[in-house]
């Protein structure tokens, strides 16, 4: 009873176990939930394998859908992570057919983008599999003690080696899975609430618990590789882990940030930095990043088919719109006016009415927006499904190209394997007659024993009968030699089919000849020694005429053989080379016809991007688009070069049309620089003066023209060999001569003199600056002197202000200085100083122009400063002076700041050194301005004693004087717009940022220097700095007319 009980027991349990499977895997795009996971690990341990898991995922068809494949997958790592020890050895038994489910669903394209996902996945899996198969030692959540770690590792330097090159391998599958997910979530403009977010976000929980203890295991093992071997070895290792850390930090950063792993798993965060292996006392401050999996009860659901969301996004209910009455204290008390009816009910009414009209209203509208949302999603599903198509298309062209070329390849090995064949042949004629050189030397022997033989006989003259006999005898032999040397002759001839043959036929007529030699010796014998030779030799001679007609037939039943083979053999032969040729010449016409298809499908593409570039110059949006005639003319001696390639390539591809591919790649690369000059030659026309705009346009225009000319001639048989881009590169031509005409004119300077000027400029201006504060001690000194009072102290205090700022002008050159050298030493590489000014000489301009402009402002203030104070100059000189150095200082620094890293710290020093000076020169403002006020004498205005008819006139002067005085000023406003106007045309800045600069100060804001940067050239003089524009005079107050006076 109690077995039948347990035998009950286990069956529902595995029944329960594979319900689990079942609502964990299926096509649903919804999450695994965690108790369905729960119970299929609970599983695990309970069978102590995942048998029952893997009779149940043998049989889902995970070919027909990847949302499957992708939960399958998720499941999979949950078992072998938290499943039993022995899931490891029953899913590797399965290995084959997780590699081919990542296979088929990376070469698809699914229409929810789970097929890539799954082959990264799949990829993980079998990495992970692999792994604690070959150390089994690490389980596969992979937690393990140091202790158990360092058994692991062992003491071999290799084994580390090898051990950590597998965990960064292992690290990377990880990291490409999570970079996936993240990818499809921001492409999608999916969120972490959604369902079809949560599908593809929950296998990353798996992914970031494994994540920290490989990161832990490789900063480990870096180190202990760091002790044992030195760090030039291990330049390799250290990229690929600072490349995984970044990776890895961002992975986890963007996951903390998503609501649904809020509540799931608490992300650790990583350092800052990655750790300094080269410092071995860094392992101490290393600590392991520890992932925290909340435990949370969840409350028992009750049994369902259908999929939930692990967060639920569900609207709360709304709240009934019928309000509940409620009853007012003050109708309660004295009841409700006008005899229980109110107007406000009226209104409640009227506005419940409209309330309904405009909810039916939103529910109408809505359920248009509902099929408007429907109309387009199918429209984007047919177009992903042309999309598709198109695509599989372009597979199957490219797998019967890949077959034809294959093709052409076996046939050329049956060409090759043939040529083969006729050199063994020749081999075997070249040994046929080396048998018959070793014939004829045994037949030269053989006539040295006849002599010898005949000589004998000419000695034995009482045997002159048996002498004739033996002649007789001899006769026979050599007529049987004959015929065996014409054997051999046939044989030599079907050397090429049977080869085996012949040496086995030529060993059997070698040992019959000794024979026969032997035969003849022991006749002679025989003749000398006794008289009955005469009937061994009849019978001898019997004998050798039944040899003699047996290889006769033998050798005429080879010759026919032979005969017939050879028929045979060229018959195939002849067969064998019409069909060979017939192939190639189908298979080389089939191969014209698919590269002229790929020159068609080139050029028509070549086509879409010139024509979108030619769009471009009528659409009104990208007429906010600016470039600079330098660019344009890079792009444009860049697109001559591409047009030579491309006449290269026309006339190799007219030569040999079986191989399009260099005039493919030089159609790419012109269709692209070309697009390119246009879209810019537009954009450089929006900056340009009228004229040059015009041309420059019209020039783009017939550039775009004249390329969609040639390349409709490139699609065409007919005119493919007439096509020429000579009249493109006319169009160019004249782009290019515009774009030069179009560029600033600066001072002319070699480029191989900016190095030297940069720096005389540079200490030029530290020398100015110096003698400055020089001039400006000489003039406190002799002021100490000649003045006292309140003269004495204006004096100084202008002077002191003064110092301040040349010792902060002083401080920000020298950082200036440094910052400039970094930027060198870290720019120029292997070059020279004078070659990377040379190289970035705009820059250097710029540079030039702003160090120049420096030292004019400080010699001008201790001009200006001297003047003051000897009561020659004016104090508006001096405030002038100071704005001239601020704007000065700030064309240095936005000079040095162009090309300095952000995160340097020698341009924050420069920065603070020019907030420095700012705070200096308006020190120096402030204290003349107080001066000016202490020094100069106001005269008091006494009205006393004047009529009110004298009041008129004076007021009347006053006003003359006041228009006067404006016209003047706009007078002066007019002559300083044009000094600006030509000192803007002198260093080469438009005329449209001209007129921004200008509208900027006279808005009573400081202009920005007109070159601070490499984009301007240098000025032959110091560039002015704005000048703050004056408050307007106050207007004559509206005082109340006396009452007395009429």
């Amino acid at each position: 009873m109690s077995k039948h009980l347990d035998v009950l027991l286990q069956r529902g349990r595995e029944e329960g176990q594979l319900s689990s499977i079942s609502k964990a895997i299926n096509s649903t795009e919804t999450p695994v939930k965690e108790k369905h996971a729960r119970r299929i690990i609970l599983g695990t341990h309970r069978e102590k394998g995942a048998f029952t898991f893997w009779s149940y995922a043998l049989g889902l068809p995970l070919h027909s859908s990847a949302i499957l494949s992708w939960k399958f997958c998720h499941v999979l790592h949950k078992v072998l992570r938290d499943g039993h020890q022995n899931s490891l050895q029953d899913c590797m038994r399965h290995h084959s057919s997780i590699v081919e489910t990542g296979v088929m669903w990376g070469n698809l394209r699914d229409r929810h983008g789970y097929g890539q996902l799954v082959s990264l996945y799949a990829k993980l899996l079998i990495t992970k599999m692999e792994f604690h198969t070959k150390h089994a030692e690490i389980r596969t959540n992979l937690e393990a003690t140091d202790e158990v770690f360092e058994r692991t590792v062992g003491t071999d330097i290799n084994n580390v080696f090898q051990l950590t090159v597998e965990v960064f391998d292992y690290m990377d599958a990880e990291l490409r899975v999570a970079e996936g997910v993240l990818r499809q979530l921001n492409t999608s403009i999916a969120i972490s609430t959604m369902t079809s977010g949560q599908c593809r976000l929950a296998p990353l929980i798996q992914v970031i618990q494994d994540c920290s203890h490989l990161y832990h295991y490789s900063v480990k093992l870096l180190f202990k590789l760091h002790a044992c071997l030195p760090a030039d070895t291990l330049q390799g290792h250290r990229d690929r882990f600072l490349d995984q850390f970044h990776s890895l930090k961002t992975f986890f950063n963007k996951a903390r940030d998503m609501l649904y792993f809020k509540r799931l798993i608490q992300i650790p965060r990583l350092p800052d930095s990655p750790p300094n292996f080269l410092r071995a006392s860094a392992l101490a401050e290393h600590v392991k990043p520890m992932v925290v999996i909340p435990d949370e009860e969840e409350p028992e659901e009750p049994e369902d088919d259908e999929p939930e969301p692990l967060i639920d996004v569900s609207e709360a209910p709304q709240p009934s719109m019928a309000p509940q009455p409620q009853v007012d204290i003050f109708d309660q008390a004295f009841g409700p006016p006008n005899n229980g009816f109110d107007d406000r009910d009226l209104q409640i009414e009227s506005l419940k009415r409209e309330l309904e009209l405009l909810r039916a209203e939103l529910e109408r509208i809505k359920g248009e927006a509902q099929r408007y949302i429907t109309q387009l999603k199918s429209q984007i599903n047919s177009l992903e499904a042309e999309l598709e198509e198109q695509r599989v298309q372009k597979q199957r062209a490219l797998l019967e190209n890949e077959q034809l070329r294959m093709e052409l390849e076996a046939t050329r090995r049956r060409n090759a394997e043939h040529e083969s064949q006729q050199s063994v042949f020749s081999e075997a004629e070249k040994r046929s007659q080396a048998t018959e050189q070793r014939y004829n030397k045994l037949k030269e022997k053989h006539a040295e024993l006849v002599s010898n033989h005949a000589e004998l006989l000419r000695k034995s003259a009482d045997t002159v009968k048996m002498l004739s006999a033996t002649q007789q005898t001899q006769e026979e032999v050599e007529r049987t030699k004959q015929q065996l040397a014409f054997e051999v002759e046939r044989v030599r001839q079907e050397a090429d089919m049977k080869m085996e043959e012949q040496k086995f036929e030529m060993d059997k007529l070698r040992r019959e000849m000794e024979e026969k030699n032997a035969e003849m010796a022991r006749i002679r014998s025989a003749l000398e020694t006794n008289t009955k030779a005469d009937q061994e030799k009849s019978s001898s001679l019997a004998a050798l005429q039944v040899e003699k007609e047996r290889l006769m037939r033998s050798v005429s039943e080879k010759e026919a053989e032979l005969s017939a083979a050879r028929q045979a053999h060229q018959l195939k032969e002849s067969s064998l080379q019409q069909e060979r040729l017939s192939r190639e010449e189908h298979l080389q016409q089939k191969l014209l016809e698919e590269q002229f298809s790929l020159l068609q499908g080139t050029v028509t593409e070549a086509e879409s991007i010139i024509q979108d570039a030619l769009a471009k110059l009528d659409d009104p949006l990208h007429i906010r688009c600016t470039s600079s005639p330098d660019y344009l003319v890079s792009r444009a001696e860049a697109t001559l070069g591409s047009i030579d390639k491309v006449k290269a390539g026309h006339s190799d591809y007219l030569k040999n049309m079986n191989d399009a591919s260099g005039l493919l790649r030089a159609l790419t690369q012109f269709s692209h620089l070309t697009a390119d000059t246009i879209i810019n030659g537009s954009a450089t026309a929006h900056m340009a003066p009228t004229d040059h705009a015009d041309r420059l346009t019209e020039n783009c225009r017939g550039c775009a023209n004249k390329s969609l000319e040639f390349l409709r001639e490139l699609k065409s048989k007919a005119s493919l060999r007439s096509a020429d881009p000579a009249a493109i590169r006319a169009v160019v031509q004249k782009i290019l001569r515009l774009a030069q005409d179009l560029r600033p004119k600066g001072a002319d300077v070699g480029k191989e003199e900016l190095g030297d000027l940069v720096d005389n400029e540079m200490a030029s201006t530290s020398a100015a600056i110096e003698e400055a504060v020089r001039r400006i001690d000489e003039m406190m000194n002799q002021a100490r002197r000649d003045t006292q009072g309140v003269k004495l102290e204006v004096n100084e205090r202008i002077l002191f202000s003064c110092t301040d700022l040349m010792k902060a002008i002083r401080m920000l050159v020298i950082a200036s200085t440094n910052l400039q050298k970094e930027i060198v030493e870290g720019g120029r590489g292997a070059a020279t100083i004078k070659e990377f000014y040379a190289r970035n000489s705009r820059w250097t301009e710029g540079l030039i122009s702003a160090a120049k402009a420096v030292g004019w402002g400080a010699t001008q203030m201790v001009d200006s400063a001297d003047k003051v104070v000897l009561h020659t100059g004016k104090y508006e000189e001096l405030i002038v002076c100071s704005h001239e150095i601020a704007a000065s200082t700030a064309q240095l620094v936005a000079a040095s700041k162009v090309k300095a890293d952000r995160n340097s710290k020698k341009l924050g020093t420069l920065q603070q050194a020019s907030r420095h000076v700012n705070e200096m020169a308006a020190k120096v403002v402030a204290s003349t301005k107080t001066g000016q006020e202490q020094v100069e004498e106001k005269d008091t205005m006494d009205f006393s004693g004047m009529s009110l008819i004298k009041l008129k006139t004076e007021e009347m002067e006053s006003q003359v004087k006041v228009l006067e005085l404006e016209n003047q000023l706009e007078n002066e406003r007019l002559r300083l717009g044009e000094l600006r106007k030509k000192h803007y045309e002198i260093v080469g800045v438009p005329l449209d940022t001209a007129a921004a600069a200008t509208a900027a100060q006279d808005n009573g804001l400081r202009a920005p220097s007109p070159a601070p940067g490499p984009a301007a050239p240098p000025s032959p003089k110091p560039s002015k700095p704005a000048l703050l524009k004056k408050p307007a005079l106050a207007s004559k107050p509206n005082l109340p007319p006396k009452a007395g006076f009429r």
